[in-house]
């Protein structure tokens, strides 16, 4: 990432050294900033914080079944233990796989929604600048320094979001 980062001051350098004939009109972004106050992020993060509401009632509900075969197996006499144990340890599996199933689950819908929302900012960034006029629009992130002018990150939320409400009333 440091390579990545140098490389980037290097061109920024290059591109601001060889004048306004190279690159008349740039900008940046603060894609980190456009991507938390998007709607349809903040919108995903809602729906995979109720989905994860639920996945955890139900593990809850499993934890308890184990606490109740376990308490029931203290009161056993030896003889019957060891049936009483073979459920719990059915019961604590069917919890490992659970858990094991739900975070793969969730991890791949954060990431597809992750994809959806980048691919988003990514059509509107390029439609702007090409509606704009702009020759380059950097990532905040990649600026060791920057004149607040040329900061376009409103503009691309504003789009962002327009585009996102539009699409969403059709649905």
């Amino acid at each position: 990432m440091k390579k990545f980062t140098l490389f980037a001051a290097f061109f920024m350098m290059t591109v601001l050294a060889s004048g306004s004939a190279w690159a008349e009109k740039m900008a940046y972004v603060d894609v980190a900033k456009v991507f938390d106050t998007y709607e349809k992020t903040k919108k995903n993060d809602q729906t995979l914080a109720d989905e994860g509401k639920k996945k955890q009632d139900e593990r809850d509900t499993m934890i308890q079944e184990i606490r109740r075969l376990k308490d029931e197996l203290a009161l056993l006499a030896d003889k019957n233990k060891e049936e009483k144990q073979a459920a719990i340890d059915e019961k604590i599996k069917a919890l490992q796989d659970f858990d094991l199933k739900a975070r793969e689950e969730l991890g791949k819908k954060r990431d597809e929604a992750v994809r959806e929302i980048l691919k988003d900012i990514d059509g509107v960034m390029n439609d702007y600048g090409a509606k704009k006029g702009y020759d380059l629009i950097f990532n905040e992130r990649a600026l060791l320094y920057r004149n607040e002018k040329y900061d376009v990150t409103n503009d691309i939320l504003n789009e962002l979001n327009s585009r996102y409400r539009a699409g969403s009333k059709g649905k």
